[in-house]
């Protein structure tokens, strides 16, 4: 009753006109930011700091976590749109996005995204509002062993949860792992197949790769098959994008469940709105009435990655405000902010300065509502790209993939990686070898590394750190299942067919 009457509390500051305003300005910044490839929520939020110092500190955060839901939103739009993740979360939602867009459903897949996405958020947010201590404190029980074990989890499944062709995922897979082990090494610092190259000292950077391995790769494609997309764009209208209510009934569970999982994942440290997105993919794909098909264009697909990326960055906030421990990159801005505004984020934060925690909390609520409002508001300007015709879209989307990759450090090199990766990356489509799980591994690699070797400097070189923790135990044993699961599958399939013959 007490968190109840803190929320309403909480309501009485945020639905201010400022802070309505600040919200839905957040809200509209961070959908542009999110569908411009190269920048992120990371980015925006730290672009926005500075000029957020002079306002009210409830008022600032507002339109920051405003700015971050709506990143969120938007990173799935040129995924879907044009097959160019604006962030990482949103290499998931492009595996079902862009099919669907093919499919002449692209108004269906951006209304499935925002609604996935506002339930997802919504999802977290109330489990932040009732359970964001108790969430903090199983966030600690994960330390770097528990870390390394899950992110380990995720990699053992991607290869061959993503492709049709378990071998030829795995191939992949194990290809982002050593691209993404170029440059300086996280331990101690020596430089790893760089090649004595000082533009590979800092290692590859993931916006020219996944620019070059979705965007460029797709402009390739372009060219070399002229599809004709005019019986495609007859169905383009707001109306036509409305979900009916079998589909609305077929997002729903999705969303809840992704939602329930990406904010589980959120609260854990380094872990990030990426391993959110891509476990609730898994989740759906090994438990969702549809799994089998996703990958080839099912709005399930798109639910699930968007409400768990969503519901994953609600979490963030829990060992944030509980805990001072910041969960994301995102956060760990926002936590800077927190500092210069002179508020000491932990357990005191909530008896000291209560005004702003509930008002910051309650305008998640609202951030989230001004987010979807204005992702909703943009769906019939965004469906009119398809109606472009390829003369015009194919220079445009090469334009926008070279200056998208150049912006990332202002240097050629980054281009002509970005040049180098589409074409590697068209040549793997054509041989049938999936790419996101190279993106995917590239992004998990260097967080595995870094939770193996904190864990490892801990145990002071004892691996038995990993076997000491029931949470360690317990993911292992699921990492031995998935990889044993299709071999024993197959045994099993060709037993049987002995047996019959």
């Amino acid at each position: 009753m007490d968190i109840l009457q803190s929320l309403l509390q909480g309501f009485a500051t945020s639905l201010s006109f400022s802070n309505i305003l600040a919200a839905l300005i957040g809200a509209g910044l961070g959908i542009v930011i999110g569908a411009i490839p190269g920048l992120g929520s990371v980015t925006g939020v730290a672009l926005l700091l500075p000029l957020t110092f002079q306002m009210d500190p409830i008022t600032g955060i507002i339109m920051l976590g405003a700015l971050y839901y709506g990143c969120m939103y938007g990173g799935s739009y040129s995924a879907i749109l044009l097959n160019i993740p604006g962030d990482a979360p949103a290499v998931v939602t492009a595996l079902d996005g862009y099919p669907l867009s093919q499919k002449g459903l692209a108004g269906k897949a951006l209304f499935t995204a925002n609604l996935s996405s506002f339930i997802g958020g919504t999802v977290g947010i109330i489990m932040l509002t009732f359970l964001g201590p108790v969430l903090a404190k199983v966030g600690l029980l994960f330390g770097p062993a528990e870390i390394a074990a899950l992110i380990l989890l995720a990699l053992c499944s991607i290869g061959w949860l993503l492709g049709d062709n378990p071998g030829k995922g795995l191939i992949s897979t194990f290809l982002g792992i050593l691209l993404s082990t170029i440059g300086l090494g996280l331990a101690f610092g020596q430089p790893r197949f760089t090649f004595d190259s000082m533009y590979l000292l800092n290692g590859i950077s993931f916006i020219p790769l996944v620019i070059g391995m979705f965007g460029f790769s797709q402009v390739l494609d372009m060219m070399v098959n002229r599809i004709n997309t005019s019986g495609l764009t007859d169905k383009l209208g707001l109306r036509d994008s409305l979900l009916d209510r079998k589909e609305v009934l077929r997002v729903l569970p999705v969303s809840l469940r992704s939602g329930v999982l990406g904010n589980l994942v959120g609260i854990l440290p380094g872990a990030g709105a990426t391993t959110g997105s891509f476990l609730a993919y898994v989740m759906e794909k090994k438990v969702g009435r549809r799994g089998q098909d996703l990958g080839k264009g099912e709005i399930e697909g798109v639910a699930a990655s968007e409400a768990g990326n969503n519901a994953a960055a609600a979490g963030s906030f829990a060992p944030l405000l509980s805990l001072g421990i910041p969960g994301s990159g995102t956060s760990a801005v926002l936590l800077g902010g927190l500092m210069m505004w002179g508020l000491q984020p932990g357990p005191l934060l909530f008896q000291q300065n209560a005004d702003f925690v509930w008002g910051l909390i309650s305008s998640m609520y609202l951030g989230n509502v001004m987010a979807v409002l204005a992702a909703l508001a943009i769906i019939p300007f965004l469906v009119k790209l398809l109606r472009v015709p390829h003369a015009i879209l194919i220079p445009v989307i090469a334009v926008v993939c070279v200056v998208g990759s150049y912006s990332v450090n202002n240097s050629m090199f980054d281009v002509w990686f970005m040049l180098g990766s589409g074409v590697v990356a068209y040549f793997m489509s054509v041989a049938k070898y999936p790419v996101a799980p190279l993106l995917l591994a590239f992004v998990l690699t260097p967080r595995l590394e870094t939770s193996l070797r904190q864990a490892l400097d801990i145990s002071r070189g004892d691996p038995m750190i990993f076997f000491n923790s029931p949470i360690a135990v317990t993911l292992l044993s699921l990492i031995l299942l998935f990889v044993l699961y299709p071999l024993a599958k197959s045994l099993f399939l060709r037993s049987r067919k002995k047996s019959d013959a």
